[in-house]
């Protein structure tokens, strides 16, 4: 690895949210917003698949110590991994307006998982009619142009794909590991 590649490795988050809020181009030392909305994925889609597959698969389907529910805290369960990114994307909207994310399906379980707006439905067929591309557009929302990205959001565990096609709600049920569920959508306004 370079010095010029760990630099930008260890490059404070800060730095780079204050270089994505002027437009398509990326400010003077800054990054273009696909670069950006890339690297949030790559940790958000780590984190995901470390807490699906190191806590839940492990605790719930390996050693059979605890479950995951969506009412978790009646229960006394785990979270579901859906609802461990929705928090996590609910605390940065109160931190920053500099992006925002969320996990959206053509088959979601919770209605409010639908894609809604026309570049959210185009991303999600996107990626699951092109496994292993991405989806990058433009759409304006309440005045503001956003680029928007989406990125598959696969099965990464056994516990994913019971949850999904055994679940009551579910609008399929033919899931099998490594399929796509849905998408990560990540918005930067460029405008």
């Amino acid at each position: 690895m370079s010095w010029k590649l760990k630099s930008a490795a260890i490059l404070p988050l800060a730095a780079v949210l204050s270089s994505c809020g002027g437009g398509a181009e990326p400010a003077p030392g800054g990054i273009d917003p696909q670069t950006f909305a890339d690297s949030l994925h790559a940790v958000m889609s780590s984190d995901r698949a470390v807490y699906t597959k190191r806590v839940v698969n492990r605790l719930q389907n390996d050693e059979g110590v605890i479950k995951a529910t969506e009412s978790f805290e009646d229960d006394k369960t785990l979270p579901l991994p859906a609802q461990m990114f929705r928090f996590g994307s609910e605390a940065v909207a109160e931190k920053t307006d500099k992006f925002s994310y969320q996990l959206l399906s053509l088959w979601p379980i919770n209605k409010q998982n639908a894609p809604t707006t026309d570049v959210e439905k185009e991303g999600l067929q996107y990626i699951v009619d092109n496994p292993g591309e991405n989806f990058y557009g433009e759409e304006e929302l309440g005045g503001v142009t956003y680029f928007t990205a989406v990125y598959a959001d696969p099965a990464v565990a056994p516990a994913c794909v019971t949850c999904h096609n055994d679940h009551k709600d579910t609008p399929k049920s033919d899931f099998k590991l490594g399929d796509t569920m849905g998408g990560v959508v990540i918005r930067v306004p460029i405008s």
